[in-house]
């Protein structure tokens, strides 16, 4: 019975959406109206509403529901979703403003007299519209009334023009700062959560460990990165584009001529040029630049975009007069102080250190003044000029306010379609597909695809990422990231504005088409971008790493990149360590063999001992990196054999299980079946023998796992875990190692500081002989707090401590004698402390440096604060590939 009102509800959906009702209210009208009836029904047939729920009932929904209203509105966690107006309001505003508008007749100009020029500038404006709007409508509706005439007075093909503006006008879906980026990242954020909780079980099951290592874990993703990794699949669609009109400009110059300009390429034509696109470039900057470079979060750098916009909006609604453009110059000019300031002093007024920093925070103080006195002008000329504000904020507010709801419904449609077992069924459809992890994304793909046909953006982000994210992100055979699904699915996405017959920008253009275009022009010219998304998305497919390497470098380079030793940065480190020995070991041995020469003689002992342990340990490197070579080795030789039988094995178990999953449900059922409708023999034994027939097939599938595979998976564990103490040894001996020569370094740097300590180890003879008690313990203890920032002072620190006790314990003259005797050898440690130290700083510290930067990239490598640039280019270049991992477990 699930099942029948699982489909209940697909219909109810289809019928409301098809017939035109809103999508936010056909999308939880569905739901409520579908878990009522199985409600209903279950009280009416069975004696219990939950009888029709195949997990969770009514009340479980309506909490879920709840939750998930609280979760948009309420939870910190979420606030990505803040972005969404402060965007919308950006690009409603730059739209209304004429700025777009501009920019469209500007590029005209500029490239119209290039053989299908025109087109070219109706692409590149459309790239640039989609970075500062963001709205299909605004986009296709702007390029539709200023370019299409243009084009078609121009002779241009008419299939051309129109499948031009249209998927041009698409871009704003892929091309950040994009509203489908940000739903597909709020979605993928809580399917990543509960893919990774499914893949540590699946670890668990397979290797019966309860910890799964978190190289393994799911990486998620946030507005942020999908915004990064939208940047080159979205260059490479407009590449894609350009290059399509070019070559028909080549091919057939008839369809797409040049347009010539019949002005004058005069001072006003370049002023006119550099005003239309010098403010648009400049916030696309501002706004991707911010997020890309971790200066701003997204909701940030929306909020940048939203001031930025109005600023802009400003000087074009008003007309005329020596004063258009200073509201926009006031505001340039206290950015750029306020930079300054930032650069160059600390604005944080409970960290204030000098008369500097209090000037620079007074001079900030009048930059952000005068910046909100030109926000608050350029908003008041906007409010009181067509009263352009108040509809820009309504504009926006709905839209938001659809936005919201249609998220709100989608998420009670999804907790409806679980309640009735449909995300179990389709979990078991996909991973019952013949040809693993690929298979069922091509399959989702193509599904998404021709959801396209008739559903918007939204319900397919808020609708159907939720029920497959999950099971495509948690499967280990791909790996892939949560970033590269979201670009995939949003590329995939855009084609639903250009797939006939309900593309919404099809219905767009054909709202401001001269009569003289025909709907099937507008069919045909999409069908050919439609073909060109697509292999835009083929390309982001089968090179993963366009979509992935900005996000890890951005994040690997960022202030609070990870450390070196890192456990998920550990696989491509070693491959950087690798190669920085082959190429590099003439030069490091040397280093380490001069280091061990080194005179240390007239170190401490124990320094001395130390510091031979960590050359000797440096040098052991080589041979411990061979030993994990050749243990990685041995373990690729064994794959061959090992991938085939395990991935055998792995799927009869799958069977296994999903045999025993419906053995479950059934003896569940016979069991509700005894409970609500007394004796029913005739169902219960039918149900019986199809347990049977399940239990039988469950022993036919066990008896076809090879007898060898017991020893098989024995002999991948061994190789494995001897790969694994391999790796362990590594680390344990040239950590250890590098980090006694950085002790060392440490001890000799803080010379000076010690050298400048005496003065107060000697007052404390002063103390001690005639402060009160408790005073001079103070003073000690004050002394001893601060030898202890000093490294290698502990010697001296103890024998403070030691006159401390003393005097606490006794405070006669003896006492005193007692505490003078260990103030006396804490003199006389210094005197010899600092009698090695300073020849060391002469003699040994420039050696050590040396040693230092000979080894910090092989032997150090892990135990550096963080990565430089170069390792973390290559690292992020490394991880940006998807690893097949499958076989751990």
């Amino acid at each position: 019975m699930e099942l029948v009102f699982l489909g209940v509800l697909f219909l109810l959906m289809a019928v409301a959406l098809v017939s035109g009702f809103p999508v936010a209210f056909a999308l939880p009208g569905s739901a409520i109206i579908t878990v009522g009836l199985a409600a209903g029904a279950g009280y009416m047939f069975e004696g219990d509403i939950t009888a029709y729920f195949a997990q969770d009932g009514p009340k479980q929904w309506l909490s879920a529901g709840v939750t998930n209203f609280r979760s948009l509105y309420w939870i910190v966690e979420r606030d990505t979703l803040i972005a969404i107006p402060l965007f919308i309001f950006m690009g409603i505003m730059l739209q209304r403003s004429k700025i777009a508008e501009d920019l469209l007749v500007a590029m005209a100009q500029l490239f119209g007299p290039i053989p299908g020029g025109l087109g070219i500038s109706v692409v590149f404006v459309g790239a640039l519209l989609a970075a500062t709007t963001g709205i299909v409508g605004a986009t296709v509706i702007a390029m539709g009334l200023i370019s299409l005439p243009a084009m078609l007075r121009n002779n241009y093909s008419k299939s051309l023009a129109t499948g031009t503006i249209c998927a041009s006008g698409t871009l704003g879906q892929i091309i950040p700062p994009s509203i489908v980026l940000i739903i597909l990242a709020d979605q993928l954020s809580s399917a990543a959560d509960q893919a990774s909780t499914a893949r540590k079980a699946l670890y668990k099951e397979a290797t019966g460990e309860f910890s799964m290592p978190s190289q393994f874990d799911v990486v998620s993703a946030s507005a942020g990165d999908m915004f990064m990794g939208a940047l080159i699949p979205g260059a490479i669609l407009v590449g894609l584009y350009m290059l399509y009109i070019l070559i028909i400009a080549w091919i057939k110059p008839s369809m797409a001529p040049p347009v010539p300009y019949e002005g004058e390429y005069d001072a006003k034509f370049v002023r006119n040029i550099l005003l239309a696109l010098v403010p648009p470039l400049t916030l696309i900057f501002v706004v991707l630049g911010s997020i890309i470079l971790g200066i701003a979060t997204v909701n940030q750098a929306g909020s940048i975009g939203a001031v930025g916009a109005m600023i802009m909006a400003g000087y074009r609604l008003h007309r005329g007069g020596w004063s258009t453009f200073i509201p926009a110059f006031i505001a340039i000019v206290s950015l750029i102080v306020i930079a300054y300031l930032l650069s160059n002093h600390s604005l944080n007024v409970r960290n204030i250190q000098n008369e500097g920093d209090r000037q620079a925070i007074f001079y900030a103080a009048i930059a952000v003044g005068a910046l909100l006195f030109a926000v608050a002008w350029s908003a008041w000329r906007v409010h009181k000029i067509n009263d352009t504000l108040k509809e820009v904020m309504i504009e926006t507010a709905k839209t938001t306010s659809m936005v919201f709801i249609i998220l709100i419904g989608a998420a009670m449609l999804t907790s409806a379609f679980r309640a009735f077992g449909g995300e179990e069924l389709v979990k078991h459809y996909l991973t019952g597909l013949p040809g693993g992890f690929w298979t069922q994304f091509l399959v989702v793909m193509l599904v998404i695809f021709l959801l396209g046909f008739f559903l918007d953006f939204i319900e397919i982000a808020v609708v159907v990422v939720p029920i497959v994210a999950p099971i495509l992100l948690a499967n280990p055979e791909a790996n892939i990231t949560a970033v590269w699904l979201g670009v995939m699915i949003g590329l995939n996405i855009q084609t639903s504005f250009l797939t006939p017959p309900f593309g919404f920008a099809l219905f767009y253009l054909r709202g401001v088409a001269d009569k003289v275009v025909k709907t099937m022009d507008i069919y045909k010219g999409a069908v050919v971008f439609i073909c060109l998304q697509l292999v835009g998305l083929a390309i982001a497919g089968y090179f993963p790493v366009l979509v992935n390497y900005l996000p890890n470098r951005t994040h690997l380079l960022s202030e609070t990149a990870p450390p070196p030793i890192n456990p998920k940065l550990q696989r491509c480190l070693e491959d950087y360590a690798i190669a920085e020995y082959a190429s590099d070991e003439t030069n490091i041995r040397s280093a380490i063999t001069k280091a061990q020469g080194l005179n240390i003689a007239y170190l401490p002992e124990d320094l001395q001992q130390t510091y031979d342990r960590s050359t000797a340990d440096a040098a052991k490197s080589f041979e411990l990196m061979e030993k994990i070579a050749v243990a990685k080795q041995a373990l690729n030789d064994y794959m061959p054999e090992y991938e085939p039988a395990h991935r055998n094995v792995r799927g009869i178990e799958k069977s296994i299980s999903r045999l025993s999953a419906d053995i479950k449900a059934l003896e569940e059922e016979i069991r509700n079946l005894t409970y609500t409708a007394g004796d029913n023999s005739e169902a219960s034994a039918a149900m019986s023998a199809e347990i049977e027939a399940k239990k039988l097939e469950q022993e036919q599938l066990k008896a076809t796992i090879p007898d060898s595979w017991t020893a098989t998976r024995e002999k991948y564990t061994e190789l494995n875990n001897e790969l694994t103490k391999a790796r362990r040894n590594y680390y344990n001996v040239t950590d250890t190692a590098y980090q006694a020569s950085q002790d060392l370094q440490k001890i000799i740097a803080a010379t000076a500081e010690l050298k400048a300590f005496r003065p107060q180890i000697d007052m404390l003879a002063e103390s001690i002989t005639h402060a009160p008690k408790d005073m001079a313990m103070d003073t000690i203890k004050a002394v001893e707090g601060r030898l202890g920032d000093i490294a290698g002072a502990s010697s001296i620190k103890s024998s403070l401590s030691k006159a401390r006790r003393a005097l606490k314990k006794d405070d006669s003259e003896e006492g005193r004698a007692k505490a003078m005797d260990h103030q006396k050898d804490a003199i006389d440690k210094y005197v010899a402390e600092m009698a090695w130290r300073e020849r060391a700083e002469k003699e040994l510290a420039p050696e050590l440096t040396t040693y230092d930067s000979a080894i910090a990239n092989t032997v150090g490598l892990r135990s550096q604060p963080r990565l430089t640039d170069a390792q973390a280019k290559q690292v992020a270049m490394c991880q940006a590939s998807h690893r097949d991992i499958s076989l751990n477990f």
